[in-house]
């Protein structure tokens, strides 16, 4: 079930206003040591190298933003290492038309990043404080033009459906059938599977109706995936 947040939010572009010309060397040199450690498509480097992380940070704890580790944002979630973000976004593998579901807005840093390779970006909140915070502070940014919705990703978007690409930044006891549903063929999910301590990521390719490809590639530690197919709250 969808909170009253679910109506869509719509964000313009960066604004080259913002202050989004700091710590270009740090960026480049955030890319370069992501290449280093396998991350080859350059259209997702080119990305991260983009998007100023600085600003998803508190002024006080800045000097963390283009370290490549997570750090807490409150309401027990953290904003994803630079890695993690790459890693998911090139297993995704997205294209310039993509329909894209983000599970897990988070400080939207991800969401961010997906922008930069295509501007049809759904992103979903399960924590409404989070999505309110989120939803203001991308708003006065002009990060993107993705639309944001409160409400359980576990279960998808299925108003929006199908998508070329779901991905989910929480940690999940399994493949959600709803999110696997409303992929079209072709698409891909990527996942982190696992228990509450450490998951395995997985990317599920739809082949067809009822077909379905299944790889599975590093472990990662997220926060929890919660809703009706995730774990408790």
């Amino acid at each position: 079930m969808f909170s009253d947040f679910n109506a869509p939010f719509v964000i313009t572009p960066f604004s080259p206003l913002q202050d989004t010309y700091r710590h270009q060397g740090q960026r480049r040199a955030l890319a370069r040591e992501l290449r280093r450690r396998g991350i080859h498509d350059e259209r997702v480097l080119t990305a991260l190298a983009s998007v100023p992380r600085h600003l998803f940070f508190e002024p006080a704890f800045e000097a963390h933003a283009y370290q490549d580790k997570a750090f807490p944002i409150g309401e027990g979630q953290t904003i994803s290492q630079p890695y993690t973000v790459a890693f998911q976004t090139q297993l995704l593998n997205v294209q310039p038309t993509d329909r894209v579901l983000e599970v897990g807005t988070g400080s939207g840093y991800q969401c961010a990043v997906l922008l930069q390779l295509t501007p049809h970006v759904d992103s979903i909140e399960f924590n409404a404080v989070l999505f309110a915070r989120t939803r203001q502070f991308l708003a006065a940014l002009g990060a993107g033009g993705a639309a944001l919705h409160c409400g359980d990703g576990s279960v998808g978007l299925p108003a929006k459906a199908p998508f070329d690409g779901i991905l989910v930044t929480a940690g999940a006891p399994g493949l959600p059938p709803a999110l696997l549903r409303q992929l079209r063929v072709g698409g891909r999910l990527v996942i982190p599977v696992g228990d509450n301590l450490t998951q395995r990521m997985v990317r599920v390719t739809r082949e067809g109706p009822e077909s379905f490809i299944r790889e599975e590639f590093e472990e990662f530690r997220f926060v929890p995936l919660l809703g009706a197919s995730g774990w408790r709250q």
